[in-house]
């Protein structure tokens, strides 16, 4: 056993060079993220190097405890102190008994795709994704494609704040060679893009820089790059496709350069933002709806897997209903997207937030940027008489709510959206209508999403990473409809005097 960590140290201190540093809150529902911190900064770090090298026991001691291969796939992102923590937390690893294959610089899913090409179980990466410089974190897994959801991660942050992570013998160390060359390789391995198309690369001076202009390329098509020079400053912003300073450049980059598609891609390259060739912006859950229409006609009787706070339109879609396909609504975050998208054999699994979760034969099943890049490509090249703004005007058309974020503390948040989603199904039960309407469907998979006849619906969950509840609406017929239901959902929680005020109103 070891000792318990420290939920805070003074920083600059002895005791922060001598003790073990981890703030409970840095586990999340499907992966870690602390404070780290950077020389400049004020602000206080939540974890510090023997703090990850407890992590690394941590986890060691639930690989043996799941009872996989003890060895493990570390990679780590273009950050000043990445390195460093992911020696500290490959030391942990080493001391709890697990063999560690360090690939060296990688996004999470070249990491990914070591474990299909090394053959080994588990992965670690070691990365903040699309935060701030100074943020660190780690994502991980134990049964490829998957990653850890709330049970893996509960279990791992009771071993590392119990101090029960325990060393054992068998730990080793393998430097791997070669696996950014081969994922390269890979993710364009039978492509080629016949209709000649000029893109923007936007990697925002992540890591994906080193990665998407050369894969891009390999596919056949003119990239125009754009911050693809690594920085971990991020001097213009963070590598973040749902950021609007982003999308932004990217718009004007498009427009500049008359390219056919902007691909915008996170810090870790596995998310992938579009800008059509008209400068627009295509929310990721409309991009899922365009790429499910470009392969039902290949794959018929496909499933599509999406979270709930994405778009209505693939249960009415007419392409998709022709073609037998059906369309599971599931809980917003990665890990389960990806798990439920293998879980019931989808082609696909789409999150709002720019995950794309490709499936054999398209794909691995772990959400890949660049292998969602390809699949847009591809879609251009067999539609070689259509533009990007053309393929999106052809989807139907739908109103729709910004995502809202009430202010709700994490201590009620889910007892608020229990009693919300308690509400609403007794509503149903009673017949009652909303916004003049029989409710058709009720999912409360992830909080509560109601559909009403004709398609229009509302959605209340926590979020899972801050102290809010999520608000969501959307209407197949009209704004004023869309307004409505917004109407009747703040009227619910209008009696929950621990929700805030709407940070926007419709």
């Amino acid at each position: 056993m070891t000792t318990k960590p420290h939920a805070s140290l003074q920083a600059n201190s002895r005791a922060f060079e001598n003790e073990a540093l981890i703030k409970p809150t840095g586990f999340r529902e499907y992966d870690a993220r602390w404070w780290f911190g950077h020389p400049g900064s004020d602000q206080a770090p939540d974890l510090n190097l023997y703090g990850v090298q407890m992590l690394g026991m941590g986890l060691g001691t639930l690989i043996h405890e799941l009872g996989v291969d003890p060895k493990i796939v570390v990679g780590h992102d273009f950050r000043s102190y990445s390195l460093s923590v992911k020696q500290a937390l490959e030391v942990g690893l080493m001391a709890a008994g697990v063999e560690v294959h360090d690939i060296g610089l990688a996004l999470s899913p070249v990491a990914y795709f070591a474990q299909f090409d090394l053959d080994i179980p588990c992965v670690a990466m070691v990365t903040a994704s699309h935060n701030s410089n100074g943020w660190t974190g780690v994502k991980m897994g134990a049964d490829r494609p998957l990653t850890f959801g709330p049970d893996e991660m509960s279990r791992l942050k009771a071993i590392v704040l119990g101090g029960d992570a325990r060393t054992r013998s068998g730990g080793g160390y393998v430097r791997q060679v070669g696996v950014a060359e081969r994922y390269l390789a890979d993710v364009a391995d039978g492509v080629t893009i016949k209709r000649p198309l000029k893109v923007v690369a936007a990697c925002g001076n992540g890591t994906a820089g080193a990665f998407a202009p050369q894969a891009l390329r390999a596919m056949g098509v003119e990239v125009i790059e754009m911050d693809c020079e690594l920085d971990h400053s991020f001097p213009r912003y963070n590598p973040n496709p749902e950021d609007m300073k982003m999308l932004h450049a990217m718009r004007d980059a498009v427009l500049e350069h008359g390219a056919d598609v902007g691909l915008g891609f996170d810090g870790d390259g596995d998310r992938c933002g579009v800008i059509d060739n008209e400068g627009e912006e295509i929310f990721a859950d409309k991009i899922g709806l365009m790429l499910a229409r470009d392969l039902a006609p290949l794959h018929p009787g496909s499933t599509f897997v999406v979270d709930v706070k994405s778009t209505g339109l693939f249960t009415i879609d007419p392409i998709l209903t022709e073609h037998g396909c059906k369309t599971d609504y599931y809980k917003t975050g990665h890990s389960y997207i990806k798990s439920r998208s293998k879980e019931l054999g989808a082609l696909a699994g789409f999150e709002k937030s720019g995950h794309f979760f490709l499936q054999p034969p398209i794909g691995r099943g772990y959400d890949d940027g660049l292998v969602a890049a390809r699949a847009v490509l591809q879609m251009l090249d067999r539609n070689p008489d259509k533009s990007m703004a053309d393929l999106r005007r052809a989807l139907p058309l739908s109103y729709g709510s910004p995502t809202m974020s009430p202010a709700c503390a994490d201590e009620v948040k889910y007892e608020v959206v229990e009693n919300v989603v308690a509400a609403f199904k007794a509503k149903v039960e009673a017949g009652d209508m909303l916004s003049g309407r029989r409710v058709v469907d009720i999912n409360t998979v992830n909080g509560v999403r109601f559909t009403l006849d004709g398609g229009a619906w509302g959605l209340v969950r926590a979020s899972s990473n801050t102290p809010n509840l999520v608000v969501v609406v959307e209407s197949p017929s009209c704004a004023g409809d869309v307004k409505a239901i917004f109407s009747e959902i703040q009227a619910e929680l209008a009696k929950h005097p621990e929700v805030g005020a709407f940070d926007q109103q419709i």
